[in-house]
């Protein structure tokens, strides 16, 4: 049987930024954020159940911006910052130079490698709520196709002076609420942020919202791809041997997450490696999946957990 481990960080990642949604703002925990971030969040999940599919599917952008002008009316915004920003730029190849170190190339080549897993669980996720499958043939063209996809917009950005880029779980979120999954309307969407990318401007007006009102908005998004990872993980055959590599891998990650100073005396590569939850999850759960035999704990499971695989339970072989 062949694990996967991707919906388990998938489900870690979405419930790691919804605690995490409305952590940093100025006055933190304050009435004035509380209610700021709370009425963006009310006034999404209202605009989500209006009739109109136009309206309805509008609801986050609707919410973001209302955000806005509240957060404008309270004085909050400083449209002074956004008057300085340039009102067109033209992106320049290599604008800082281009070096190479051994040292910061190794730790990243191998977060790569975890974040091709971070992007087969987002892939995963997105072919479930958008009906397509998540087994065969065309599903693992899809993983395929998305992590290849991955790797070019990461040398493009990288090309064009930005970080690295990959997929983005709450965009799962965004296909739920709006019930949007076309390919076609993401290619739109993404000549208009091409577009949007050459005025700096527009980029300053948005830096401007204060994060309650982000929170408000991404603490519904991430708890929607908290759900999808767990109708994820409904679709796996809980297994002895899937559990342990689930439970050992989403504990260990979990830890770092919440108590992320734990390797705090650590050499700085070991931390750049395992300082990250996705990253520890997702080495303890390939590791364990490549050293675990198939048939570990077979003699717990029934013959239905094992349909799909050629183990066969202590039981039935009996």
């Amino acid at each position: 049987m062949h694990d996967r481990p991707a919906p388990a960080k998938a489900f870690l990642g979405a419930v790691q930024h919804v605690l995490a949604a409305f952590v940093g703002a100025e006055n933190f925990g304050s009435m004035e954020n509380l209610l700021l971030g709370g009425g963006v969040l009310i006034s999404v999940v209202l605009i989500s159940i209006v009739p109109n599919k136009v309206i309805r599917s509008s609801a986050i952008f609707i919410g973001l911006m209302l955000g806005l002008l509240v957060a404008a009316f309270m004085g909050r915004i400083d449209f002074s910052l956004v008057s300085q920003a340039p009102l067109l730029t033209v992106p320049v190849p290599f604008r800082f130079g281009f070096s190479f170190d051994w040292q910061a190339f190794i730790p990243i080549a191998f977060m790569y490698i975890i974040t091709s897993i971070e992007t087969a669980g987002d892939l995963t996720a997105t072919s479930m709520i958008s009906g397509e499958p998540i087994k065969g043939p065309l599903y693992e063209k899809r993983i395929k196709g998305g992590v290849l996809a991955d790797g070019v917009n990461s040398a493009i950005a990288g090309i064009f002076n930005s970080f690295p880029v990959t997929t983005f779980s709450q965009n799962n979120g965004v296909i739920q609420m709006t019930g949007i999954a076309s390919r076609y309307v993401g290619f739109y969407v993404g000549g208009i942020l091409f577009f949007m990318g050459l005025f700096p401007i527009l980029g300053a007006i948005f830096t401007q919202l204060p994060k309650p009102v982000v929170g408000g908005v991404t603490l519904l998004m991430f708890a929607t791809v908290a759900t999808a990872g767990i109708r994820i993980l409904s679709t796996v055959n809980f297994t002895h041997r899937n559990i342990l590599i689930i439970a050992t891998s989403l504990g260990l990650a979990m830890g770092v997450a919440f108590v992320p100073d734990v390797f705090a005396q650590m050499p700085q590569m070991f931390r750049n490696i395992f300082g990250s939850a996705v990253t520890v999850s997702g080495i303890i759960a390939i590791t364990l999946d490549m050293i675990l035999p198939k048939n570990y704990g077979a003699e717990f499971d029934t013959a239905d957990q094992h349909a799909e695989d050629d183990v066969k339970p202590a039981q039935e072989a009996a």
